[in-house]
């Protein structure tokens, strides 16, 4: 039987990049990255997929990071049996834990985007704080943040356009740090056994 990995809709692609480069009997259940604006929710979520899809296949696994759960997801996957993604969240994992901390220590009001956030910043971030409608807002919420790093999965010249229009949509400076996939295959491949 194949093995059932939940994910985070934000990752879904690239895990599936991975399990395609792999040839791993594997079969992706994406739940919505919008979960992430509301992560009081996402353990409950996970837990809904995992009793839905346990008795599929022979293995399941959770591809998230904690996501600001402050421990929910990990119950929830010790009740299953099951592992998830390590770290805080997905930045941990392109960038590793270590880099993370430094880069909050050195200025903890760093924004942070991936390249799923810099494709879908206005739906995500924009249209969710309700700034399509309300511009005058974005000083209140961005008011302590002090520059956006984007977080390179798999850079492009769109999406460095996007990430350069992502920030000006909020009034930072943008950086840029190419760090490819990071842990993530590494993480991916532990998590389904191989």
């Amino acid at each position: 039987m194949s093995i059932g990995i939940v994910a985070c809709g934000a990752l879904a692609t690239h895990i599936s990049d991975i399990v395609t480069e792999n040839a791993l009997d594997v079969v992706i259940y994406p739940l919505p990255p919008l979960l992430h604006n509301r992560p009081e929710k996402i353990a409950g979520e996970v837990d809904a997929l995992l009793k839905e899809i346990k008795d599929k296949h022979s293995k399941c696994a959770v591809a998230y990071a904690d996501c600001g759960t402050y421990g929910a997801l990990d119950t929830v996957i010790a009740e299953h049996g099951v592992e998830r993604l390590g770290g805080n969240h997905c930045y941990d994992i392109f960038a590793g834990t270590k880099k993370i901390a430094a880069i909050m220590e050195s200025d903890a009001g760093t924004y942070f985007l991936t390249d799923f956030l810099v494709k879908s910043f206005h739906r995500s971030v924009i249209v969710e704080l309700g700034l399509d409608k309300r511009p005058e807002l974005r000083d209140d919420y961005f008011k302590n943040y002090s520059r956006v790093i984007w977080l390179a999965q798999q850079p492009t010249d769109e999406l460095k356009e996007l990430a350069h229009q992502a920030a000006q949509e909020i009034g930072l400076p943008l950086e840029i740090d190419n760090v490819g996939y990071g842990k993530l295959n590494e993480q991916v491949l532990e998590l389904l056994g191989n």
